[in-house]
């Protein structure tokens, strides 16, 4: 195409048939509507939802299962862990609907996608049972992710206040969920503030032979207030998935199956159960 400048080959690495690298898709694979769980062996329990499953392709930690709910073309797709395996889903996510692959040049016209995020997360307070469904409205990220990307333009105010709660060398950032999806969930999904943390044990302050570096983690953190905003859970990817969708253009939306309190040390003996309640629960509402 001309005027435009071709995007490297180093840069859009595609495999020898022409698909994405990581998720190993062509565009014509993936629904405008698409799930994500972390763990590739939940992806059948949530494909189990759907009328039919045309496609199902396999690579690495990301797996795929494309077909039908009714007349609407739906994906599933697993991730892995963590905010850096969030940042190649989304961008290889957003390259197979927002750029040409053959020419190697971004589409003149934006699409958005839908995708919503199917995970488990622990809470901080009593007062959120396990067993309880809970959608992030806004999250914090305590990962670098951003420091690699432009700058945020939307309010940072609670990640720099949660800075200097915890006395953190590096500045979070603040990231919001999709008001047009969040306004379809029922009442069943509480509204939370979620912190995501770049790692399971010291970061969301477990201590197993290693004492974790900030003194006092969990009790700073249920303690924390910004006018009516408190920490609600922790989890490994919501901020990720935020933060590349703002600066993406992608409606994204990030549910929890709530199967650990930290506050009274009690975790879900029924979280599979648990998650399959979510699931259904969410493809319901969101179709």
């Amino acid at each position: 195409m001309k005027g435009q400048e071709r995007i490297p080959e180093s840069e859009l690495i595609l495999n020898a048939d022409g698909s994405v690298y990581h998720l190993h898709l062509f565009p014509d694979q993936i629904g405008d509507l698409i799930f994500t769980v972390g763990d590739p062996d939940r992806v059948p329990e949530v494909s189990k939802y759907f009328d039919r499953v045309d496609l199902t392709v396999s690579k690495r930690e990301f797996v795929t299962h494309t077909g039908w709910i009714g007349d609407r073309k739906v994906s599933v797709i697993s991730t892995g862990m963590g905010t850096d395996n969030v940042e190649i889903f989304m961008t290889e996510l957003d390259a197979l609907v927002n750029i040409d692959l053959v020419n190697r040049v971004p589409k003149p016209n934006h699409t958005a996608l839908q995708i919503v995020r199917l995970g488990t997360s622990g809470t901080i307070h009593e007062d959120i049972p396990v067993g309880s469904f809970l959608a992030s409205e806004t999250a914090i990220g305590l990962d670098t992710l951003m420091q690699f990307y432009p700058q945020l333009s939307s309010d940072q105010s609670i990640a720099q206040a949660l800075q200097k709660t915890l006395d953190l060398k590096f500045t979070p950032y603040q990231a919001e969920g999709s008001k047009l999806l969040l306004d379809q969930l029922s009442l069943d999904f509480s509204r939370g503030l979620t912190l995501t943390a770049p790692g399971f044990y010291a970061p969301q302050g477990r201590k197993l032979r290693i004492s974790a570096a900030i003194p006092q983690y969990l009790e700073r953190l249920e303690s924390f207030r910004l006018g009516e905003k408190r920490i609600t859970n922790f989890e490994m990817e919501t901020a990720g998935y935020y933060a590349m969708g703002t600066l993406l253009g992608h409606e994204v939306l990030s549910l929890n199956a709530i199967v650990a309190n930290r506050a009274t040390g009690e975790f879900d003996k029924k979280a599979e159960k648990t998650v399959d309640r979510m699931i259904s629960a969410a493809l319901k509402l969101l179709l």
